[in-house]
């Protein structure tokens, strides 16, 4: 079975090392994110089994939703929900450059065994983070900004390295007099 390992996902309380899937941040979140999953009803591929007794939670079932195209998409879910866009050999550059349309540049994942593919989506992604060949989450403070751009973002997540410098503005005023006609000579009076 293709999502087999989507059903060995273990959802639950996030304090146990043995979950895979806890819960989403509050009840409007987990409401937004099951809406999302109802509009895509017919486009969804698979959807994990809820376990009972997480109905009083704020739980989503992990979701695949297949899309025709990336400009499909143009929300940002915060939930277990992959989207899965799928290209045709000779376009993943411009598959690239319509998710990058969206405005949106959190997280990317990617998976190739070509490492001109992997070079080619680095240069052409604006995103927090770049995952090839790998999960797409565990992002590290310090280590990965996971701050997103665009609307997904300011960049450097708090507690990382590059954070600081975000506060920081350097601005400089210079004023030339002579080109305004002014008289040079006056600079040179003391008071």
């Amino acid at each position: 079975m293709l999502f087999g390992a989507m059903d060995e996902l273990i959802i639950g309380d996030p304090a146990d090392p043995a979950t895979d899937v806890g819960p989403v941040i509050d009840a409007a979140a987990r409401e937004r994110i099951e809406t999302h999953i109802k509009t895509w009803k017919g486009r969804v591929v698979h959807a994990t089994a809820m376990p009972a007794g997480l109905e009083r939670g704020t739980f989503v079932a992990p979701t695949v939703i297949r899309l025709d195209a990336a400009a499909d998409l143009d929300v940002e879910i915060f939930g277990p929900v992959l989207h899965v866009v799928t290209w045709k050999g000779g376009e993943m550059n411009e598959t690239v450059d319509a998710v990058m349309r969206s405005g949106y540049g959190l997280t990317l994942g990617v998976h190739t065994r070509i490492g001109a593919a992997a070079d080619a989506v680095r240069a052409r992604a604006r995103v927090g983070n770049l995952y090839v060949n790998r999960t797409m989450i565990g992002a590290v403070v310090g280590v990965q900004p996971f701050g997103g751009e665009g609307l997904s973002g300011t960049g450097p997540k708090a507690g990382g390295p590059h954070y600081l410098p975000r506060f920081c503005v350097e601005r400089t005023w210079t004023v030339d007099t002579t080109s305004a006609g002014g008289n040079a000579s006056l600079l040179s009076l003391e008071s």
